[in-house]
């Protein structure tokens, strides 16, 4: 596969989009926030996403230079309606005010509707790790197509919905989790499909709710299995309390819509943590914490304990220094692009 460095491939990416109508805010949001999935490892979130994105512009899907506006709010509340924005922007701003409100109030949370894909969920809440506070992020997809059946079903009702919390600590590596309540991200079945690599048992059933590996099957009337195996009552029922806060509390309601456009709805809040204690006595615990479990001997087979966060850190250094696999599928769809929007060769893609 290509190998890439991250500011060529922000630089491609952001180009192409430009090219598809994005203003120059937009298109690095967009950009910068996918290259920064591929850099944590979470490739079913990075540049792979691109064309598709490009793909809903043309559709009228996503609407470039949106503007994003407020529907209701109150001191430490905000509704915002994206517009049919990108998703990578829209929501950077609604956690940004979200962050200013908990500066005054200490405690403060929004819901975004009518948005495009907001990508990888953690970039969120480490905004507001960033400042100092704790902050959590829920999405869902509102009534576009759903990928994961209910436990105990064969066809699909839930989304992927995703929950993402960042701590602040004094750890060198973020403490975050970002996780999917399905056994799997949608993104990461494309993945395999365009590295034509099976995938593990487990993470998808075919249209007759069979178990399979292959992960062509998923397109042809499969579903993703919810997260916890043979306990996935437990990822269903997670994925069934973000489909309230993301899709009924925003009004985006739950179904199917026919169109099939996407609509990603979001819940966040974020809580000052020097109204609990004093952050830095708080940053200082979450470190000591971290440590502790780390520091457990591993068990027969793992190369030891990595608190949250920590697996993504590790990666991001990796690639930062040796550039980012891209997979030869992505790379030729990029490279497709540039030729259509005729910037093979300022992108120096020939």
């Amino acid at each position: 596969m290509p190998i890439v460095h991250a500011d060529r491939l922000t630089r491609i990416g952001a180009a192409l989009l430009k090219a598809a109508g994005a203003t120059e805010e937009e298109a690095s949001a967009v950009a910068v926030g996918c290259v920064n999935a591929n850099l944590a490892g979470h490739d079913s979130h990075g540049v792979i996403a691109i064309p598709t994105y490009i793909d809903r512009i043309k559709a009228g899907h996503i609407v470039p230079g949106a503007k994003w506006t407020i529907v209701r709010e109150s001191p430490t509340t905000t509704v915002i309606d994206g517009h049919w924005g990108f998703g990578f922007h829209v929501n950077a701003k609604a956690m940004a005010l979200t962050i200013e409100k908990a500066k005054t109030a200490n405690v403060a949370a929004c819901t975004v509707f009518r948005q495009s894909h907001v990508g990888r969920l953690a970039a969120y809440p480490l905004m507001a790790m960033r400042a100092g506070m704790i902050g959590i992020a829920a999405a869902d997809s509102g009534r576009s197509p759903k990928h994961v059946a209910p436990f105990g079903g064969r066809e699909a009702r839930l989304g992927t919905n995703p929950i993402s919390i960042a701590v602040p600590s004094d750890l060198e590596a973020p403490f975050y989790l970002d996780m999917a309540t399905s056994a799997v991200a949608a993104g990461k079945i494309a993945l395999s499909v365009a590295r034509g690599e099976p995938i593990p048992q487990g993470w998808i059933i075919d249209a007759e709710g069979r178990h399979t590996t292959d992960p062509t099957q998923y397109r042809k009337g499969g579903a993703l299995l919810p997260l916890g195996g043979s306990e996935g009552y437990k990822g269903s029922g997670l994925a069934a309390m973000v489909e309230v806060l993301c899709g009924l509390l925003t009004g985006l309601g739950f179904g199917v819509e026919p169109t099939g456009r996407h609509n990603d709805g979001c819940f966040m809040a974020v809580f000052n943590v020097a109204a609990f204690r004093p952050l830095k006595d708080f940053e200082k615990e979450v470190g000591e914490f971290a440590r502790y479990l780390k520091s457990t001997p591993p068990s027969e087979g793992s190369p030891g304990v990595f608190y949250p966060g920590e697996i993504e850190h590790i990666r991001e250094q990796q690639r930062r220094r040796d550039g980012i696999e891209v997979e030869h599928a992505t790379w030729d769809r990029l490279k497709a692009l540039a030729t259509d929007y005729k910037l093979l060769a300022e992108l120096d893609l020939k």
